[in-house]
């Protein structure tokens, strides 16, 4: 019998890291899990994990600052991005990090499962509506972001933009990002101010006129 794939899970949200420690079970061995850039950074160091499940957004960094810390000394361990952003910029910058996968965190237990089986035998997997993300990017020399507006807001700022331009109200962000509504506040009273707009239905234009919907 094959030995099972070993796992690191890396979020900074402790629930859900024993939530997938929990539908995991015992189909894969789950090596550790770690909450911070640093902390993931020295796990993966020292337990060489066939595969890191990997969150884009960290409080004191995110996925790709892991993997370019490591980027020449884990040449063996695969890391699928596991996030709750389905962001256009956050997929790519990731993938071109290192990451051999990108899935959301609407994903079935079945379905992590088969990801991570695949991305340990060298497949790269994108939940689907991701993945044209991808292959639009790398079929163009174009840089991915050439809006100068866009670019002034943080990886945070845009999820928060998109997902209260889509009709999500303050409370479901907050809930979906796992972030206080209060933060969330103060996330789209910065977007506003950057973008200068005056109110969520200014933004929804915005967004929209921009297809980041």
């Amino acid at each position: 019998m094959n030995s099972r794939i070993r796992v690191l899970v890396v979020d900074d949200h402790a629930l859900f890291r024993s939530g997938v420690r929990a539908e995991l079970g015992d189909a894969v061995e789950i090596v550790g899990d770690v909450g911070t850039v640093d902390e993931a950074i020295s796990a993966i160091r020292a337990g060489r994990p066939d595969v890191v499940l990997l969150d884009v957004h960290l409080p004191n960094g995110g996925g790709v600052a892991i993997l370019e810390a490591l980027a020449d000394s884990m040449p063996a361990t695969r890391c699928l991005a596991l996030s709750v952003s389905d962001a256009a910029e956050d997929v790519i910058a990731i993938i071109r990090a290192g990451a051999r996968g990108y899935v959301t965190k609407t994903i079935t237990h079945d379905e992590l499962l088969d990801a991570i089986r695949r991305v340990h035998a060298g497949d790269a997997v994108f939940s689907p509506r991701l993945a044209g993300f991808v292959l639009d990017a790398f079929a163009s020399t174009r840089p991915v972001s050439t809006d100068p507006d866009l670019d002034r807001l943080t990886p945070r700022e845009r999820e928060v933009l998109r997902l209260i331009a889509r009709g999500y109200t303050y409370k479901e962000v907050a809930a979906r990002v796992h972030l206080s509504v209060k933060t969330i506040e103060t996330h789209v009273s910065s977007v506003l101010r950057k973008l200068q707009l005056s109110n969520r239905h200014e933004l929804t234009a915005w967004a929209t006129d921009r297809r980041l919907l």
